[in-house]
C-alpha cells in the first residue's frame, strides 16, 4: 500500500510540473486610446504567437510567428522570453507633401526579447507598436555568434481570422507582375495567394487591411491561404528560390494590420508612414508637388509612336507645343516619352538598347529645356528600362547628372516586362534593392521619381520624399487598349480602399474625349464629371491631365483641373461603400479651400452629404461640377452642369450621380 501511495504522489508531482510548463507566458499591450489590444504569448512548445482585438472584437485570432532558413535549424519554436520592454510615443511630424500636412505618431510599444532555450540559444526580438487604428510588428535579429549570414526560406507569420471573411484582393504574378489586376471580392476560402494591401470586411462589422511598411532590402510579403480563415506570409523569391539573403544584425519590414469601423478609417490611417524612418534628405526645397500634361495618351491611341518614324511623338516641335499649352494653363511640367534611343522595334523584348543620355535626332534636349525654362515649365524626363535593371544602373549616374544639368527635376521610370533582367520578380528582394538604388541616386541629383511597373508602396516616401508617386494598379492607359474594354466604374470606387492604402497612385485622370476608337474597343467608362472628381478621389502629388491638349480647349470644365491642388493639409472620407460609391473631401495645403470628389459605380444614385467638415461660422461659395441632364457613362458621358451655391457647415447637399458619374466641388471661404 505504501508503494502505491508513493507512486501516486510521484504522478501528481509530475502532473504539477507539466501544468507549470504548459502555462502560457502572456504579455498584453493596449493602444493609447485603449480600444485595441495586442496579446503575445509562447505556446507550450515555445512557439511565438500573437492575437489582436479591437473594442473587444477579434481581428486576428492566435497566429504563429517565426522564420525558416536554408541549411540551418529553423527559428519557430523552443523559445523562452528573456525580457520585455514597454515604451510609449506621442509625437507629431510634418510632411513636405501628402494627404495630411501633420501626422501624429501615437502608439504603445512592446519589445519581446526571445532566446532559444536549448541548442545554439539564438536570439530574435519581436517589436509590436499598437495604434488606435491598428498594429505594426517586425522581427529584429541581433548580431550573435550562432547566426550570421542566412538564406531565409520561409516566413511563418500567420494572419488568422475568426471566420471565412470577405476580402478584396488581386492575384500574385498570375495575371501580371506589377499589381495591374481588377480587385475582386470573394470569401477568403476562394483565394489562393494574394497581394497586399488586402482589405477585409469581417462578420464582426470591422474593416481590416493587411500590408507592410518600410520594405527595405527584403522581399515583398504576399499572403498564402493556408485554410479557409488563415493566411501566412509568403515572401516573393529570387530566381534561385531563396526568399531573402541577409546577415545579422537585420530587421524585417513591418507587418501592418489596420482596423476600423468603416472603409474610410483604412484610407486615412497613417500607420504605414509612421513605421518608416524620417527623411534622409535635409534640403526639401526642390521637392514640389505639381500637375503636368504629356506626350503620352497620343501614343496609347496610336496617334503617335514611341519609336522613330513619320508619327514620332517626341519631337522638338511637338514638345514645344505642349510646353506652350502647359504655360498657358498653369501646368508645371510636360512629360515626354520616346525621346531617347532604344524605342525602335520591339523594345519590350530587350531593354539593353536604351540609352538614357542620347536623344533621337528630332528631339533637341537642350533647346527644349531652355524653352521650357523661359515659359516657367519643366520637362519631365522619362526612363523606360523594359526591365533591364543592370543596364539602367550602369547609366544611372550619367542619366541623372544630365537631367540635373538641363533643369529636369522629375523622372518617370518604367519597367514594362514580366521580369527584371529576364528572371527576377519586380517585388523580390532583387527588385527592392534596385528601386531603392534609383530613389537614392535620384535624391543625390535633386530629382523626383514617378515609378511605373513598380514594387508596391510601403511608405518609403517619408524617408525619401523625392519618391513621389507610383503606378502599381490599373490606370487610365487600360482605357486605350485593354481587351476587356477598359476600367469599370466599380474599379474606381474600390481603389481608395485597396491600392491607395499603399501610397500615391499615378492613375492619370482627366479624359475629356470619349469618342476615340481603339482596335480593342476599350474606352473610358465614366462621365466627364467623374473624371473631374478623380482629382480628389485618387491622390498623387504628381497629378496628370492625361488627355490630348486639343480636347481641353474651350471646355469650361477644364477650369476645375486647372484649380484643384495635388497637395493636401487634411483628408476626410465621407459616406462610402467599397465597390459602390465614395465621397472624399480634402483641404488645400494653405488650409483655405476644401475640395470634394464623389463617384459611383455603374448605378446612378443620390447621396446626401453633410458639410460639417467646413469651418464653423464661415460661409463658403461652392463651385459645383455635376453630371448634367441625361448623363450616362455608356450612352452620354459629356453633360456637366456648373453651378454656384452659398453653403456653411450646417448645409446638407443633395448630390445626384449619373451611372458611372461623379461630382467635383470647390469650397472657397467668402471674404467679409
Amino acid at each position: 500500500m505504501k508503494k502505491l501511495k508513493y507512486s501516486y504522489c510521484l504522478i501528481a508531482f509530475a502532473s504539477l510540473l507539466l501544468a507549470a510548463c504548459s502555462t502560457k507566458q502572456t504579455y498584453k499591450i493596449g493602444s493609447p486610446g485603449k480600444n485595441n489590444e495586442l496579446v503575445f504569448e509562447l505556446t507550450p512548445s515555445g512557439q511565438p504567437q500573437y492575437s489582436f482585438t479591437s473594442n473587444g472584437k477579434p481581428v486576428i485570432e492566435p497566429s504563429l510567428l517565426g522564420f525558416e532558413f536554408e541549411g540551418i535549424q529553423k527559428m519557430t519554436d523552443g523559445f523562452e522570453v528573456v525580457s520585455t520592454e514597454e515604451k510609449a510615443a506621442d509625437a507629431t511630424w510634418e510632411q513636405p507633401w501628402g494627404e495630411f500636412k501633420k501626422v501624429r505618431d501615437h502608439h504603445n510599444e512592446l519589445i519581446v526579447h526571445l532566446k532559444e532555450a536549448k541548442g545554439e540559444e539564438r536570439l530574435v526580438d519581436i517589436i509590436f507598436r499598437v495604434f488606435d487604428d491598428g498594429v505594426g510588428f517586425r522581427y529584429e535579429f541581433p548580431k550573435q555568434p550562432n547566426l550570421g549570414k542566412v538564406k531565409i526560406s520561409n516566413e511563418i507569420t500567420q494572419f488568422t481570422f475568426k471566420s471565412d471573411e470577405q476580402v478584396w484582393w488581386t492575384p500574385v504574378h498570375r495575371e501580371n507582375s506589377y499589381y495591374e489586376s481588377f480587385y475582386r471580392k470573394t470569401a477568403m476560402s476562394k483565394t489562393d495567394t494574394i497581394n497586399t494591401p488586402a482589405t477585409f470586411e469581417t462578420k464582426e462589422k470591422l474593416y481590416v487591411a493587411i500590408h507592410e511598411a518600410n520594405l527595405t532590402d527584403f522581399s515583398s510579403m504576399t499572403l498564402l491561404k493556408t485554410n479557409t480563415n488563415q493566411y501566412k506570409s509568403e515572401l516573393v523569391p529570387w530566381a534561385d528560390g531563396v526568399k531573402v539573403y541577409a546577415e545579422t544584425p537585420f530587421k524585417t519590414p513591418w507587418r501592418t494590420i489596420v482596423v476600423g469601423t468603416n472603409p474610410g478609417d483604412l484610407t486615412t490611417s497613417t500607420i504605414m508612414l509612421n513605421l518608416n524612418e524620417p527623411s534622409k534628405i535635409d534640403d526639401l526645397s526642390w521637392i514640389t508637388p505639381s500637375k503636368y500634361i504629356g506626350i503620352w495618351w497620343g501614343m496609347h491611341l496610336e496617334k503617335y509612336t514611341w519609336g522613330q518614324g513619320p508619327k514620332h511623338g517626341a519631337t522638338t516641335k511637338n514638345t514645344k507645343e505642349y510646353i506652350d499649352f502647359a504655360a498657358k494653363n498653369n501646368f508645371d511640367g510636360v512629360l515626354v516619352e520616346g525621346w531617347n534611343e532604344g524605342w525602335d522595334g520591339d523594345w519590350t523584348a530587350d531593354g539593353n538598347a536604351f540609352s538614357f543620355v542620347k536623344a533621337y535626332p528630332d528631339f533637341n534636349l537642350e533647346e527644349i529645356t531652355k524653352y521650357a525654362a523661359i515659359k516657367n515649365v519643366r520637362l519631365i524626363g522619362h526612363h523606360e528600362t523594359a526591365g533591364a535593371t543592370k543596364h539602367y544602373e550602369s547609366q544611372l549616374e550619367d542619366a541623372f547628372k544630365l537631367y540635373n544639368k538641363m533643369g529636369v527635376n522629375t523622372v518617370k521610370t518604367g519597367y514594362v516586362n514580366k521580369y527584371l533582367d529576364k528572371k527576377e520578380w519586380h517585388d523580390s528582394q532583387y527588385g527592392a534593392r534596385h528601386y531603392r538604388k534609383v530613389m537614392e541616386t535620384a535624391a543625390k541629383y535633386h530629382i523626383m521619381i514617378d515609378n511605373h511597373e513598380p514594387i508596391k508602396g510601403t511608405g518609403l516616401q517619408r524617408t525619401y520624399p523625392n519618391f513621389m508617386s507610383q503606378e502599381g494598379g490599373r490606370g487610365q492607359e487600360y482605357n486605350a487598349w485593354s481587351v476587356d474594354g477598359g476600367n469599370t466604374p466599380e474599379h474606381l470606387t474600390v481603389l481608395p480602399f485597396t491600392r491607395m492604402l499603399s501610397g500615391p497612385f499615378d492613375y492619370t485622370p482627366g479624359n475629356f474625349n470619349f469618342d476615340y476608337k481603339t482596335p480593342s474597343g476599350a474606352k473610358v467608362q465614366t462621365t466627364l464629371a467623374n473624371q473631374l472628381a478623380l482629382y480628389v478621389i485618387i491622390y498623387s502629388p504628381l497629378q496628370m491631365a492625361s488627355d490630348l491638349p486639343e480636347n481641353y480647349e474651350g471646355k469650361p470644365e477644364f477650369q476645375f483641373i486647372k484649380e484643384v491642388p495635388c497637395n493636401w493639409s487634411d483628408t476626410k472620407v465621407l459616406d462610402s461603400k467599397i465597390g459602390e460609391y465614395t465621397t472624399i473631401v480634402r483641404k488645400d495645403w494653405e488650409d483655405k479651400n476644401w475640395y470634394l470628389g464623389s463617384i459611383t459605380n455603374k448605378d446612378a444614385r443620390n447621396l446626401k452629404v453633410a458639410l460639417s467638415f467646413l469651418d464653423k461660422g464661415t460661409e463658403y461659395q461652392a463651385e459645383i461640377y455635376a453630371d448634367g441632364k441625361g448623363a450616362n457613362y455608356k450612352t452620354n458621358p459629356y453633360p456637366v452642369t456648373i453651378s454656384k451655391l452659398k453653403v456653411n457647415s450646417t448645409t446638407v447637399l443633395n448630390i445626384d450621380l449619373a451611372a458611372g458619374g461623379g461630382t467635383a466641388i470647390k469650397f472657397s471661404p467668402i471674404q467679409k
